[in-house]
């Protein structure tokens, strides 16, 4: 496999470039013409860290790569622009892998308007996906950070969490299946192989007024405490307000884990939690679920003070770990 003649295959698998781009991949860079502001976010993904080649498909690990990116885009409301990518072929991944491989992204890229404008590829110990990519919004007020929750917001969630959490189990124990339909089964592991980064719903929140945002990634415990501390207030959610995903309490409590402490902490779900001022609440529920993506659902409130404070009917107080990157 030669390098120039892979990246020649895979440029011509490249869909056309946005209108913000000049010039885009096979230069020495790339060149756009924004305009506005952008928002730039980089995410890696590493093989026996992120996934594994024997439970996920090249096409999968693909798609992963660019979707966990433009999550991050949707956290600031942005809309997707470009994309750059690195990556790392280990020796036992030949030319249509690697064909494979950019076709999951390729899809992806396609299916949200992104533009591949550039990159590399290398030699690696081990299959590495390094995505960067910039999204825009006419002007810099139109993006959303983690540092604008006020006392008295209501806290809102996109979609249903745990699914991935759920998946990742039944990936790793396939005995774990005899407790959900197949149906779910299919549907748990595709929420951890093949997440969808929420850019619509994003957008139609930082529309809307969100204050602040952030994508459920590293778990919503540690998620939420991450948009507590940018914000400087507490976070007060309700337990019983979650949405949980289908199968997911079958599979925790088949796996002899509670369902709310592995939806609560599992990460990689990809949706997106949101502070929104009382008068924006039910008007943004609403937009959310026209634009048809999925649908918001409000989990708390935010207060005065410092932390994050899930509880259970009674009062008990459930205390959720999040993924460590280096941990």
């Amino acid at each position: 496999m030669g390098e120039f003649e892979l990246l020649a295959r895979l440029r011509e698998r490249l869909p056309a470039a946005g209108n913000r781009v000049r010039i885009g991949s096979g230069d020495d860079a790339a060149v756009t013409v924004p305009g506005g502001a952008t928002a730039t976010s980089v995410d890696a993904l590493v093989e026996g860290v992120h996934f594994r080649r024997d439970t996920a498909s090249l096409t999968q690990i693909g798609r992963k790569a660019l979707a966990t990116a433009l999550s991050d885009l949707a956290a600031m409301g942005a809309e997707p622009g470009e994309a750059y990518v690195v990556v790392g072929v280990p020796p036992d991944l030949d030319e249509d892998g690697c064909i494979e491989l950019f076709d999951g992204i390729v899809a992806l890229a396609a299916e949200t308007g992104t533009t591949l404008a550039g990159g590399d590829i290398s030699r690696a110990p081990a299959l590495t996906l390094a995505v960067t990519v910039v999204g825009h919004a006419a002007t810099a007020a139109q993006l959303v950070s983690r540092a604008g929750a006020r006392p008295g917001d209501a806290l809102v969630l996109s979609g249903e969490i745990g699914g991935a959490a759920a998946g990742l189990l039944l990936l790793q124990n396939p005995e774990l299946a005899t407790a959900v339909p197949a149906e779910t089964t299919r549907q748990l592991r595709l929420r951890q192989l093949d997440p969808t980064p929420r850019l619509a719903t994003g957008r139609t929140l930082a529309a809307a007024g969100a204050g602040a945002m952030i994508d459920v990634s590293d778990g919503l415990g540690a998620d939420a405490a991450h948009l507590a501390a940018a914000s400087g207030v507490a976070l007060r959610i309700d337990a019983t307000a979650l949405p949980l995903a289908a199968g997911v309490a079958a599979v925790a409590a088949t796996a002899g884990r509670d369902p709310l402490v592995l939806a609560s902490s599992g990460g990689e779900d990809y949706e997106l939690l949101a502070a929104l001022g009382p008068g924006h609440l039910d008007e943004s529920i609403r937009e959310v679920a026209a634009a048809g993506e999925t649908q918001l659902t409000r989990i708390g409130e935010v207060v005065g003070g410092e932390g994050v404070e899930l509880k259970r009917p009674g009062g008990e107080i459930v205390t959720p770990a999040g993924f460590d990157q280096l941990g």
